[in-house]
């Protein structure tokens, strides 16, 4: 077993992403902080704070860059984060006398986090898409079963007739509260970060706010009232918004566990899990998985609220944090949307 399920060549198949996966890799966070540098010294052109010519030496020798990835490993183990040493190869890839006014005025905070709400933007739109497919599906298993009956449950206990609309709804709902809320925190997280060394725009002799303001426009980002590196709310709404999307799938997944009991038979899979000592067995993995992954993203949330906590103008324990716990959570969320959805495709039968 690796160190994480989501790394794992067996495991992250049950659990994992790879599409969502590839926008934390390192080639997209490369692709990312390309990006960023590229845009910082066009709009620094723009503003008159370095010349067209350095621009266009910069853009184009990004255009060629790749990284030494031996050196870059020792500068992100020394440094903290891999900003400082690539920050000095591209320098020297570029070469005299253009090399030096990549990175004019930024901090590595600035191409970190913007590179991150980059990519971030790509996985809301994933995100968005594949629960309008899951809600789809499950308005299309309501419309085959909706009419059949339940046993209501209360506390496990039997309670009164119900339909499967009834049950579905507490499904769907959720779900497409939950596309709503996805659409009103983008305008909030997906924003440019730029701030120099402390959040004050102080390199930019005086003109920081037009270089925000052309760079946000040119990577097609929000432009923040004022820097956000130590704000880490709009993270932290997003990650809370991944695990109420989890929860809402895990509620989804413990309901037709229980409906898939041999003893009640309200639930059958066509595709359920095999048994290694039971072959006729057909176990529901997916609505398993599921429940895991909800519960995984629970506990993972709270780890991201204490990110939060960031001292003065920088936190380098708290940023580390995010690191380690935004990834996995976004991965675990896109994976459970993904499965859920297939998990309609192979229903058999609700309710009687």
């Amino acid at each position: 077993m690796t160190v994480s399920a989501f790394d794992h060549p067996l495991l992250s198949q049950l659990v994992g992403d790879d599409e969502v996966a590839a926008y934390f890799g390192f080639e997209a966070e490369l692709f990312a902080a390309v990006a960023f540098e590229s845009a910082l010294a066009e709009s620094c052109a723009e503003a008159g704070l370095i010349s067209h010519e350095s621009a266009r030496a910069i853009v184009t020798g990004l255009g060629t860059f790749r990284p030494d990835m031996a050196r870059l490993a020792a500068g992100t183990r020394r440094d903290g984060l891999m900003v400082p040493d690539l920050v000095t190869q591209m320098r020297a890839h570029i070469g005299a006398p253009h090399g030096h006014h990549l990175h004019f005025g930024a901090t590595s905070q600035d191409v970190t986090d913007t590179g991150l709400v980059l990519r971030l933007a790509e996985v809301l739109g994933v995100m968005d898409k594949r629960l309008e497919c899951l809600i789809e599906a499950l308005k299309e298993t309501e419309r085959r079963y909706g009419a059949h009956r339940l046993t209501g449950v209360t506390r496990m206990q039997r309670a009164l007739p119900i339909s499967v609309a009834d049950r579905m709804r507490t499904w769907i709902a959720p779900l497409e509260r939950h596309r709503a809320r996805l659409a009103e925190l983008k305008p909030r997280l997906i924003v440019l970060q730029l701030g120099g060394a402390v959040g004050t725009l102080h390199a930019f002799n005086g003109l920081g706010e037009t270089v925000a303001r052309i760079m946000a426009t040119r990577l097609g980002l929000g432009l923040p009232v004022h820097p956000w590196h130590v704000e880490r709310d709009n993270l932290a709404e997003f990650a809370n918004w991944l695990s109420l999307v989890s929860g809402a799938l895990g509620k989804m997944g413990q309901d037709l566990l229980l409906m898939a009991q041999n003893s009640l038979g309200e639930a059958i899979f066509i595709d359920g899990g095999g048994s290694s000592a039971i072959p006729h067995k057909q176990n529901p993995i997916a609505a398993e998985i599921l429940v895991t992954l909800a519960r995984f993203n629970a506990v993972l949330l709270a780890a991201m609220h204490g990110a939060q906590i960031q001292e003065n103008e920088r936190s380098g324990s708290a940023w580390t944090l995010e690191w380690l716990v935004l990834p996995q959570m976004a991965v675990a969320t896109a994976g459970g949307v993904k499965r859920a959805t297939e998990m309609m495709g192979s229903v058999a039968a609700l309710g009687r």
